[in-house]
């Protein structure tokens, strides 16, 4: 049976715009009949993985997204003193494993999320072929380059797709959905100027600069949903890096948050609660606690969220371990929570 880690948590938001729609303002979402500020599952994700946890505790083990493998590595090998010409052609031979290349140009057409296994070994075969060697044929080459499995804890954890190259996808591990206000919240509208410092009275008494942006806050739910079989699959079957990449994201959900605007607000929130279920039962969220909008403060959304939590385990006969830190009620601490969910991978069969 498939064991599933999931991870609620509540966290007040100040004054902020973490994570801004194609107006520059707070991202929202209508739910219930009711307004609300909405974040990001793509900002939410991409927060955890430039968190300390990820970027320190798991260095080594994360990939990197981008488009320009080869660039970078037509880059690497002419720093080598290879000639450009040749260091483009290698480059570029090999950078289209990954992905077509735009024309005239060593970036490619899409992102693509590349492991540090794969990269070690782009610059093995262009070494090879700057010795002398003949590089594989573009399929060849695929099967030596890529991988269905390895070490990158968030290729794991997030999943990628290769469009070029299907067979080398990796099916997400781990689920993270949109984060929203548990109550009624709406943007509100800051109007501002800033003084040219150079500027006297005697030239004129206006602003040097006038603009607006928009900012919420309210207190946000945040579901996560990791299935632990997969994860240890995609890792290559390495139990000991599931377990710190569980823990990692654990710690990291509940402190990471996108940056947008962070220099205007300072925002940097912390889960004031976090419950954490680990059992073999199909997953369920707890959104349906929030769809009709509870009071704005924490304490409501707690008990909307225990209490849809018990509702639901008791109506279609759930039963799972919890563990849970309430900063509130001095509950728990986070480094339990990280050890909790990675408890989780010592229960799963070394033959699943």
């Amino acid at each position: 049976m498939t064991t599933f880690v999931q991870f609620h948590m509540l966290t007040t938001y100040p004054l902020s715009n973490p994570n801004r729609d194609d107006q520059g303002r707070p991202k929202q979402a209508l739910i219930g009949g009711s307004p609300r500020l909405r974040i990001s599952s793509q900002s939410l994700k991409r927060a955890v993985r430039e968190s300390s946890y990820f970027m320190q505790d798991l260095a080594g083990h994360t990939g990197t997204r981008t488009r320009r493998l080869a660039t970078e590595l037509k880059t690497e090998l002419v720093d080598q003193g290879v000639e450009e010409t040749q260091a483009e052609k290698i480059a570029t031979d090999i950078g289209v494993a990954f992905s077509k290349l735009e024309k005239g140009s060593t970036n490619a057409t899409t992102l693509a999320f590349i492991s540090p296994d794969e990269w070690a070994m782009a610059r093995e075969l262009a070494a090879k072929a700057v010795a002398g060697e003949a590089l594989p044929t573009e399929k060849e080459l695929r099967n030596v380059l890529l991988r269905r499995a390895d070490g990158a804890v968030d290729i794991a954890m997030f999943g990628r797709m290769l469009a070029e190259s299907p067979e080398y996808n990796r099916d997400a591990a781990v689920q993270v959905a949109h984060a929203f206000t548990t109550h009624r919240a709406q943007v509100q509208d800051d109007w501002f100027s800033a003084v040219d410092d150079l500027k006297t009275r005697d030239d004129d008494a206006g602003a040097g600069h006038i603009g607006e942006h928009g900012f919420g806050s309210g207190v946000y739910y945040l579901y996560a949903c990791a299935n632990v079989d997969l994860l240890i699959e995609n890792l290559n079957g390495d139990r000991a890096l599931a377990e710190r990449g569980l823990a990692s994201l654990a710690c990291a959900l509940a402190t990471a948050t996108p940056k947008g605007k962070q220099n205007s607000h300072a925002h940097h929130p912390r889960a004031g609660y976090i419950r954490v279920e680990r059992g073999s039962d199909q997953p369920r969220d707890l959104s349906g606690a929030f769809h009709q909008a509870v009071a704005p403060d924490e304490r409501a959304s707690v008990t909307a969220l225990t209490a849809m939590a018990e509702r639901l385990d008791r109506a279609y006969g759930l039963s799972c371990e919890v563990n849970e830190m309430d900063v509130a009620e001095g509950v728990g601490s986070l480094d339990e929570i990280a050890g909790f969910a990675a408890e989780a991978v010592r229960g799963v069969s070394a033959d699943a």
